[in-house]
């Protein structure tokens, strides 16, 4: 059962991603079975984002204080009978109502997947397991869309049966057992911590300028190529793949360089891409531009993990749901941010978040480190000299 349950805490990284955007290729389908457009289906993607984004700031203390095995076991139970709903939903209202629950029933398993492989693997190698948990992510968002098309040629609902059943298996197979205890007094408080806060700060600019911009880059392949639906679809596919493929890497790259380099990297590198994306006169460039962003974006998300995780903070399950929280309001406050940008000029729309990836993640990680210079003094030790 070790063995099973150390394959399901990495299977549990792909289901989320996997029923968040499993709706993304359906939504004309799932408009039409209730009257709707597909702008207005498009919603499912809103209701499931935003509570599980919302719940994720506290999530993490909350299983803390409870346990990782109950509160995943739970969660999982929790995520399937949702799933269930969803699948036999009689109205939209239904439909999306579960959807929330969905969300926010996952909100519930990232962080405590991420805190008990920080708990069971030992530091040196802690890299390449959260390199290996953000390939499953990667493969859990990318073949989403393939899945969902695939349920629908027979029925949408499908797709919700398939994640329940899922997700009832993961709750069977738990997580690995740790040395950890539950901490009871675990405050939300001790999550919001300076070594929480910085890494927090780069995962919302780091996702919503990388990841969160795949709508800009299909805009443009529509705008200046002429591209077709079908066609965007299948191309932006490869910024999955990529970070599939080299998440892995980049997780050993930690361990051998440091976090703290490689998400600076990953960073400077991405707002290159983005920028390149955003400019080339050439379809197959942009193509390229943004795959090869893949592995700039696991560069800086799986950073961001190993930052967090490999501190000493007290609440390290709270921490790293902040963390993961911001990173999808990130993304959730991209199109906010970056559609007007694009309207007024569509150059400012790439080329304003390329810049900040390559100076807020510097700047962040700079700060940190001059933080981490200041010398604590012993107990009972004379204070300094003013």
């Amino acid at each position: 059962m070790g063995r099973l349950a150390r394959a399901g805490l990495y299977a549990g990284a792909l289901i989320g991603p996997f029923g968040g955007a499993v709706t993304t290729s359906i939504l004309p389908e799932i408009g039409d079975s209730f009257g709707r457009s597909a702008g207005q289906a498009a919603s499912t993607l809103t209701y499931y984002l935003v509570p599980f984004a919302v719940l994720m700031l506290v999530s993490g203390t909350f299983a803390q204080r409870w346990g990782p095995q109950r509160t995943v076991r739970v969660a999982y139970v929790a995520y399937a009978v949702t799933s269930l709903l969803a699948a036999g939903a009689w109205t939209f209202e239904v439909l999306l109502a579960s959807r929330a629950l969905q969300g926010a029933a996952n909100s519930f398993t990232t962080p405590v997947l991420l805190a008990v492989i920080a708990a069971s693997t030992p530091k040196e190698k802690l890299g390449r397991a959260l390199g290996l948990f953000g390939s499953m992510q990667a493969a859990g968002q990318t073949s989403a869309p393939l899945v969902g098309g695939l349920t629908a040629e027979v029925d949408w609902r499908l797709a919700f049966v398939v994640i329940a059943v899922v997700a009832v298996g993961l709750a069977v197979l738990g997580v690995p057992e740790t040395e950890a205890e539950p901490e009871r007094d675990a405050s939300l408080r001790s999550a919001f911590v300076p070594s929480t806060i910085r890494p927090a700060v780069i995962a919302f600019v780091g996702w919503g300028c990388l990841g969160g911009l795949s709508f800009l880059v299909a805009f443009r392949l529509d705008d200046v190529f002429g591209l077709g639906a079908g066609e965007r679809g299948l191309l932006l596919t490869g910024f999955g793949i990529v970070g599939f493929l080299t998440a892995r890497h980049i997780g050993k790259a930690i361990d051998r360089f440091g976090a703290t380099t490689t998400v600076v990297v990953g960073a400077t590198l991405g707002g290159g891409l983005i920028a390149a994306a955003g400019t080339s006169p050439f379809a197959a460039v942009v193509v390229v531009a943004w795959a090869l962003t893949g592995a700039a974006a696991q560069g800086v998300l799986v950073s961001i993990n190993a930052l967090v995780l490999q501190g000493e903070t007290a609440n390290r399950g709270g921490s790293v749901s902040v963390v993961q929280s911001l990173r999808f309001m990130g993304a959730a406050s991209a199109p906010l941010a970056f559609v007007p940008l694009y309207q007024s000029h569509p150059l400012l729309g790439f080329l304003v978040p390329a810049v900040l990836l390559v100076v807020v993640p510097a700047i962040v990680t700079w700060s940190g480190r001059g933080a981490g210079t200041r010398r604590t003094p012993r107990p009972g030790a004379p204070p300094p000299p003013r």
